[in-house]
């Protein structure tokens, strides 16, 4: 089964054209990396998929399920940890964390050990009665993270995961989810540290302009010496030329 399906999909925003009739699938247990310049497109598909938006055109389907009509079904589906912070800043990160598994249906019996659970693998304990706007940068990235993965769904949509994350962190982040996935989560990773892509993913697609330029295995990428930075410089100097 596949764990994302895109037909066909476009989506503007009056008049203009964000993502520009685009089609590929993410098979369930892969980690896909989602690569592109700022404005190409990856965050309006993201927020199409997981219902922040709606498509102007076209099928998005999360493990079957059509993100439009079957709504409540492809939501349940999938965590998403957004570029942005968009949290309540002043709320404690437990407390926030107690918001996000309540709108999930977590019984409030399950809920403490599950977010105690997340605190202790991203070592936010010890901030769990902080506000959200007293954290640094990384440990905001955490929480985001752990917010993501409160109801344990199949599908994990990272968007710039480690943007101002420290190195030690970010390769904590990386023995995490390498090992999330090889039990089975499938992961969609976007991010501009495209060695970070180049390490943990399987798959890559690139949008420029809203259209997909290049998709296939990292092995296509890198083929010949390269490394997936100089060949994503190369293909995306290709469509400015």
């Amino acid at each position: 089964m596949n764990a994302i399906e895109i037909e066909h999909f476009s989506k503007s925003y009056k008049g203009s054209v964000a993502v520009d009739d685009i089609s590929f699938a993410v098979p369930q247990g892969e980690f896909f990396g989602f690569l592109g310049p700022n404005g190409a497109g990856k965050t309006t598909t993201i927020n199409c998929l997981t219902g922040i938006t709606g498509p102007t055109s076209g099928v998005l389907k999360l493990f079957g399920h059509d993100v439009v009509d079957d709504y409540r079904a492809a939501r349940a589906q999938v965590g998403l940890s957004a570029q942005e912070f968009n949290v309540d800043f002043w709320a404690p990160v437990g407390r926030l964390l107690w918001y996000v598994a309540g709108f999930y249906g977590i019984p409030e019996k399950k809920r403490s050990a599950r977010i105690d659970e997340l605190l202790t693998i991203f070592d936010l304990k010890s901030h769990a009665k902080k506000p959200f706007r007293t954290l640094s940068g990384g440990l905001k990235r955490r929480v985001m993270i752990a917010r993501a993965m409160i109801h344990n769904p199949p599908l994990l949509i990272l968007d710039e995961p480690t943007a101002g994350v420290d190195i030690e962190l970010r390769h904590d982040l990386w023995k995490y989810l390498r090992r999330i996935n090889e039990e089975g989560k499938t992961i969609l990773l976007t991010s501009h540290y495209l060695e970070e892509v180049e390490l943990l993913c399987n798959h890559i697609a690139i949008i420029f302009g809203g259209t997909i330029i290049a998709i296939g295995d990292k092995s296509e990428f890198i083929q010949g010496g390269h490394t997936l930075e100089q060949k994503y410089l190369q293909l995306t100097k290709n469509q400015h030329e």
